[in-house]
């Protein structure tokens, strides 16, 4: 972990690694959540994000590519990694605990490389078990917690949410809408994000 303060840094790149929704698939204003966090985010020092989604990606997979990635996009300043796995992993049958394992892997690659992580867990969608999802969100908690890296819970606060279960039933139940990435982008931006950063909550 870097002991520099945020103004000693030339330059911030933050890599997000994850399936569509990383992309903001079905949001009109086209921003997603990411969008959404990066306007709210400022500094005095630059912060470059690069989006780096593959649709319907297994931790698998994210964890075979986020390095190589990441790679191309990172620079010489402050360098930190995002992940937000997705559900993928229920509908292509990889066990809890190969995803588990997946997850452990990335962050501690990361880790290694003094890269610091933020953790974005899958959201309620319709096309997969809401027992098996709320257990696998739980899973990527754990991994999370036992390397104290930040995990935002996606799952839990939305499952029952008016305005993302609105959002679901007018795409087929696979991603939200405008509301619905607004709603993801509240809690990232709630749940750490600003700290992990080393900025003021305000942005």
């Amino acid at each position: 972990m870097s002991s520099r303060a945020p103004e000693a840094r030339d330059r911030w790149r933050i890599c997000v690694v994850g399936d569509e929704l990383v992309a903001g698939i079905g949001d009109a204003r086209g921003m997603g959540w990411t969008g959404r966090v990066a306007a709210r985010t400022r500094s005095e020092d630059p912060i470059e994000l690069f989006c780096l989604p593959v649709p319907d990606e297994t931790s698998t997979a994210l964890s075979g590519r986020w390095e190589s990635e990441c790679n191309r996009r990172f620079g010489n300043g402050e360098n930190r990694l995002v992940v937000a796995p997705g559900s993928a992993d229920l509908r292509q049958g990889v066990s809890l605990a190969r995803s588990r394992l997946n997850l452990a892997n990335v962050l501690d690659d990361a880790s290694n490389r003094n890269i610091r992580a933020f953790v974005m867990g899958p959201p309620p969608r319709n096309d997969v078990d809401p027992r098996q999802l709320a257990e696998l969100s739980t899973a990527f908690a754990d991994v999370c917690a036992r390397r104290r890296v930040p995990y935002v819970e996606t799952y839990q606060p939305l499952q029952d949410h008016e305005q993302w279960l609105a959002d679901l039933a007018s795409t087929g139940g696979r991603h939200p809408e405008q509301a619905g990435y607004g709603l993801l982008a509240w809690l990232v931006l709630h749940n750490g994000w600003h700290e992990w950063l080393g900025l003021p909550q305000d942005g």
